[in-house]
C-alpha cells in the first residue's frame, strides 16, 4: 500500500509502489498467506506507525492516552497523532514529507507561539500558531515545499498564511477530515486483546 513516505516522489511516476505491485527482492513475487484476525490487525498498526514515524512504545502511550479520553478511542488516537508538531508542519506544507518535517523541527526551524520547539512529538493545541523562523524562510527546501503544498491542499482543521510562513490549528481534527486510508477499529481490537 502506498503510504506517501517519500514526499513528492510518491506523487510522480518514479514511485516504487506503482512501478511494481509486489515487494522487492527475489522472494517478492511469491504469494504470501494472509492470516485472519491478528495478522490484519497487526499490519494496520504497523502501517499507522510507519505513516506517522512513531516507535512502538510511543504508539502504545498514544493509545493509552486515547483510551483515557472521552469519546471513541480510535478517533481519539488519530486526533492525537494528527496533532503532533511534525505532522502539523507537514500538513501545513512546510515540508514535503513527515520525515522532513520531523528534521525541520529537530533542527530548530519551527516556532510554536513564537518560541522555538525542537520536540517532534509536541502536542499542538487549538489556537496555537506554528511558524518558520525568520532566518529559515530563505531555505530552498522550505520554499519548494510551500510551493508544492498549494497543489496538495491544506486540511480544513488548519489555517495557513503562506506569505507569512505561518499557520494555526483551528480545531481538533475529526475522523472525516483525516483522509488517510486507516481502519482505526482494527488497532483498537488489537490492543484490547
Amino acid at each position: 500500500m502506498k503510504l506517501f513516505l517519500k514526499g513528492d516522489r510518491c506523487f510522480k511516476e518514479k514511485c516504487a509502489i506503482e512501478r511494481r505491485g509486489y515487494p522487492p527482492g527475489q522472494h517478492g513475487q511469491r504469494r504470501g498467506r494472509r492470516s485472519l484476525g491478528y495478522g490484519i490487525q497487526l499490519r494496520e498498526k504497523q502501517k499507522v506507525k510507519r505513516i506517522y514515524g512513531v516507535l512502538e512504545k510511543q504508539f502504545r502511550n498514544y493509545f493509552k492516552s486515547a483510551e483515557r479520553r472521552k469519546g471513541i478511542t480510535g478517533e481519539n488516537l488519530l486526533a492525537l497523532l494528527e496533532s503532533r508538531l511534525d505532522n502539523v508542519v507537514y500538513s501545513l506544507g512546510f515540508a514535503s514529507s513527515r520525515a522532513q518535517a520531523r528534521q525541520f523541527v529537530r533542527h530548530g526551524h519551527i516556532l510554536v507561539d513564537g518560541r522555538k520547539t525542537t520536540i517532534p512529538a509536541f502536542e499542538v493545541r487549538v489556537g496555537q500558531s506554528i511558524a518558520i523562523k525568520e532566518n529559515s524562510r530563505k531555505n530552498d527546501f522550505i520554499r519548494a515545499s510551500v510551493e508544492t503544498a498549494r497543489g496538495r491542499g491544506i486540511p480544513t482543521w488548519l489555517e495557513l498564511e503562506a506569505d507569512q510562513f505561518s499557520g494555526k490549528m483551528a480545531s481538533i481534527p475529526k475522523r472525516e477530515e483525516i483522509k488517510l486510508p486507516i481502519e482505526e477499529q482494527l488497532i483498537v481490537e488489537l490492543y484490547s486483546k
